[in-house]
Order: C-alpha cells, then structure tokens, then sequence
C-alpha cells in the first residue's frame, strides 16, 4: 500500500538537529498519485410527473436548465487555471453539458467513463424518487435508515455501485499518474466514493450540492480526501443567471 506524505524530506547531513527549524509543510501527494477533482453535474431541470424526462439506459436524463448551465461556467472559471490532464464525464447528458465550457476553454475533448454514472434507482428513475422523498414514503424513509439504495425495487445495491465506482476511478487513476483530472459526476456516486474513501456510513456524503468539488488523492488502494462540496466558486447571483 502506498504511503501518503505528509512533510517534505529535509537534508540534515552535517547539520546539528538544534540548529534547524521544523516547520510544518503543505501536503504533497506521492510518487505516482492522481488527485481526482470530483464535480457534481450543474442542476439540472426540473422534472414532472406528466413530463417525464428523457431515458439513457434505464436511467432518467435530463439537461441542465439555465441555473445549471451558469453554475457550469463558473466552474470553468474556478478550473480552467488548474490545467487538468482530462476530463471525464458520465453517459448522462447533464455532466457533459456541465463539463463543456471547461473543455472549451481547454481545448480538451471529455472522455466518457460509464462506470461514473448515477446510482440506477430502479423502478423510481424520473420523478418517481423525488416525489417519493417528498411526500416521506415510508420506502424511501427505510432506505435513509437503513442506508441501502436496493430497498428501492430494482435498484442498484451499494455493493454493485462501490464496485463499478472503483472500476473506473481506478482507470483513471492508472492513466494518470502524477496528474490532476476532472471528473463530472453524480450526487450519489460523490457521496459513495466518499465514504469508501473515507469508511464512513454509506449515505455520510450523499448531500454534495450542484458544480461542487471535491478532491480526491488516489495511490493505489490508498484514496484520501483532501476537499468535500467545495462551493466557493458559486454566487448569490447565480439565482438570476443572465440570459
């Protein structure tokens, strides 16, 4: 397993220990890490029962709706200075579209990574899980207690999501070594990456707010989180995006 370092290495050859001051020093990844910057997708549009949204897969695929797309651009303000080595998206249009104007401004084409798509919520894709979370359906209430999406009928189980969230950052992380990525995701594929990383209860992180980052350092088996739902990139304003 590799080890994380904390401090830098300092040369003491020579020098008495009473003359050198210890300071304390910035995180720095190992040799051969990849910090993942994990976004969640921009908000997306409303959905309703009697429109229903668009289907990819058996998954629910609506677009960003205005908010969304302006909460996109100023992620790509917030990133474009960090120069990522690529960037990857889900199947699901909304974290395409989230991760367009930072592809433009780089001049890089998003990758697709399907492992990185939204937990398949079964028989309540589309409206059917927020109605239910709203009207406090005693189901949907079981599964906040008892933290498992499968009490869902036909939904992913946190085992098959955990494994197919590893599969592909591992991918990532394997091909880029050394480097700092983008990937656009989902709140509950945030929010279970997350607790792996972390050991935490499966649904600890499951609140990550739209555009947020967070960074996440793989090496190896070893993943540290170094950020969660960082949103300082968002404004007030952002309820009256321009036209």
């Amino acid at each position: 397993m590799a080890e994380l370092s904390y401090v830098n290495a300092v040369g003491l050859a020579g020098v008495s220990e009473d003359d050198v001051e210890f300071r304390q020093h910035r995180f720095q990844p190992p040799p051969g890490a990849c910090e993942v910057l994990l976004v969640r997708h921009g908000e997306s549009q409303p959905v309703r029962l009697d429109q229903p949204p668009p289907m990819v897969a058996g998954q629910a695929d609506p677009p960003l709706d205005p908010r969304g797309r302006a909460e996109a651009h100023r992620l790509a303000d917030r990133l474009g200075a960090v120069q990522p080595a690529a960037i990857h998206v889900s199947t699901l249009r909304r974290t395409a579209e989230t991760a367009a104007p930072l592809a433009q401004r780089l001049g890089r084409d998003p990758q697709v990574t399907p492992e990185l798509s939204e937990i398949h919520l079964g028989d309540w894709e589309g409206a059917e899980w927020r109605r239910r979370v709203h009207n406090h359906d005693p189901v949907a209430m079981r599964a906040f207690a008892e933290q498992r999406w499968d009490v869902i009928p036909g939904a992913e189980s946190n085992e098959a999501v955990a494994d197919r969230l590893r599969v592909g950052l591992g991918r990532i992380a394997a091909a880029h070594p050394d480097q700092r990525v983008v990937v656009v995701s989902h709140a509950g594929a945030i929010g279970v990456i997350v607790a792996l990383a972390t050991g935490a209860n499966a649904f600890a992180f499951i609140g990550a707010d739209n555009a947020s980052i967070s960074h996440l350092v793989m090496a190896g088996d070893t993943w540290v989180v170094r950020r969660f739902n960082d949103t300082a990139h968002l404004a007030t304003d952002l309820d009256h995006p321009p036209d």
